[in-house]
C-alpha cells in the first residue's frame, strides 16, 4: 500500500470512529467532498497544511495518520485493481503484485507490462522458478523461448511452465503486452 493510500485510509477510520460524514469533514475544514473521497480511497494526494486542519477536526495527532500498522484487524481479501502498483523489473518489464497482504497462501500471482524490444537483438536471461508458472496473456503478442524452441502466445493463450525449466519472454512486436503469472511458490 503506497503512502497516499495508507494515510487516506487511516483518515477515513478516524473520520468513521467520530461517527462523521465527509460532508463534515469538508465542511470543517474547508475542503471539497470530492477530493476528501478520492484522498481516502488513495486516489489523490494532499497538501501537508491540509491533512493539518483534517488531524485538529479528527482530534488525532498529525504523526498518528502517518504511523504505519503492524496488521490491520480486518485485512480485505480482495486484491483491488485500484492498489496495483507496478514496480520496475528492468527497462522495459513492469510488474504489479496481486498478492493481498497477511495472506499464508502458496501462489504468487502478478501481472507483468512488457514493453516492446525495440529492435533488441539480445534476448534476456533465462531463468527458472523452484515453483510451477502458470503465464495466460491478457492483451498483445509474446515470444516465449524455452528448450532451445520460440513458442509465440497471443491474447487469451496460456502455457504452464514446470518448475526449474529455464525460459524467458521477449516482446518484438510494436505493442505493449499484458500476461498474468501465477507462480506456485515452495517452501
Amino acid at each position: 500500500m503506497n503512502v497516499n493510500t495508507a494515510i487516506g485510509a487511516k483518515v477515513k477510520q478516524k473520520r468513521t470512529e467520530r461517527k462523521m460524514t465527509l460532508k463534515q469533514l469538508g465542511e470543517k475544514t474547508g475542503l471539497s467532498v470530492g477530493f476528501l473521497s478520492q484522498f481516502e480511497r488513495g486516489l489523490s494526494s494532499i497538501a501537508l497544511d491540509s491533512l493539518e486542519k483534517i488531524s485538529r477536526v479528527l482530534e488525532t495527532p498529525l504523526s498518528e495518520l502517518f504511523e504505519e500498522q503492524v496488521r490491520p484487524p480486518y485485512c480485505d481479501p480482495v486484491a483491488h485493481g485500484i492498489n496495483l502498483h507496478a514496480e520496475s523489473i528492468n527497462e522495459r518489464v513492469y510488474q504489479s503484485s496481486l498478492k493481498v497482504p497477511g495472506g499464508e497462501f502458496h501462489m504468487s500471482p502478478r501481472i507483468y507490462t512488457v514493453l516492446p524490444a525495440a529492435g533488441e537483438e539480445q534476448l534476456p536471461d533465462t531463468r527458472s522458478h523452484k515453483g510451477e508458472e502458470f503465464v495466460y496473456i491478457l492483451e498483445g503478442a509474446i515470444t516465449l523461448l524455452m528448450d532451445g524452441k520460440e513458442f509465440t502466445l497471443y491474447a487469451g493463450d496460456s502455457i504452464q511452465i514446470q518448475a526449474g525449466k529455464e525460459h524467458t519472454w521477449i516482446n518484438h512486436s510494436a505493442n505493449i503486452v499484458k500476461l498474468l503469472a501465477v507462480n506456485l511458490i515452495l517452501y
